[in-house]
């Protein structure tokens, strides 16, 4: 089986209410821009039926792939494990709850041509489907990030990004790197720019996070921080080997 250009990873937990509906809506813009690709889906244990859904939307959607995690182990894995197991070129990450929109995609695809990752950002549509006050803390949590980090990222909670797969080849894994990836692809020298995206109110299911989920994500960027002070970026200039035999016996 060849490889498809555009590999969909998506992490999913409790979202039976959205998956038939999302599959529709990104098959259909991913058919009407013409892509070759697959999606990719990992369970995180749901329990509200999930997994035993997508395994019935095997049978009726041929792109699809499935897995399930062996115990609930959150966002960052499940997202790391549809992503690891991802075939494309171009990896896109998006949530599984709708607020992310399909038709989006081509300002993803666009901007791509011209850097490594392209994140979304929802800094002037956050108000169309959050609460006020999830607007208000995330538009804080931004603004302490970017001082921090030196991150010029503007909507580091938005996961819906495209990336070309050799930009995770060092990506170190740790419970809450979703939220900092964009920041560690850029530390590797890698181009990172932003397009706008819709946020959609959420139909079904329910939000995974709350207000308190805020102080790992603050241990998560001290420790991100740390990472870049320390870092070194180098490559090999030459390389050379004997070219003599090696020696029998």
């Amino acid at each position: 089986m060849s490889e498809p250009k555009v590999s969909f990873a998506i992490p999913c937990y409790n979202e039976r209410d959205n998956l038939e509906a999302l599959l529709e809506r990104l098959e259909a813009e991913a058919d009407r821009l013409g892509l070759d690709y697959e999606i990719v889906i990992t369970d995180d244990c749901s329990t509200d039926g999930s997994w035993e859904l997508l395994c019935r939307l095997l049978e009726t959607h041929p792109r699809l792939v499935i897995q399930r995690l062996n115990r609930n182990s959150g966002e960052s894995a499940a997202s790391f494990a549809a992503i690891r197991a991802a075939r494309g070129e171009i990896i896109v990450t998006m949530d599984a709850d709708l607020q992310n929109d399909p038709r989006d995609l081509e300002k993803f695809l666009a901007a791509i041509e011209h850097a490594d990752c392209v994140c979304g950002t929802r800094k002037q549509t956050r108000k169309e489907g959050d609460s006020w006050i999830k607007h208000v803390i995330s538009r804080a949590a931004n603004w302490v990030r970017s001082r921090v980090l030196d991150d010029p990222i503007s909507d580091a909670g938005c996961t819906y990004r495209a990336f070309r797969r050799e930009c995770l080849q060092n990506i170190p894994f740790f419970k809450g790197v979703h939220r900092f990836l964009p920041i560690l692809i850029h530390m590797q020298g890698y181009r990172v720019v932003e397009v706008p995206v819709a946020n959609r109110p959420r139909l079904g299911g329910k939000s995974k996070y709350g207000i308190f989920d805020r102080f790992d994500a603050i241990i998560d960027m001290l420790a991100v921080r740390w990472m870049k002070r320390r870092m070194i970026r180098f490559s090999v200039a030459e390389q050379k080997r004997a070219s003599a035999p090696l020696p029998s016996g």
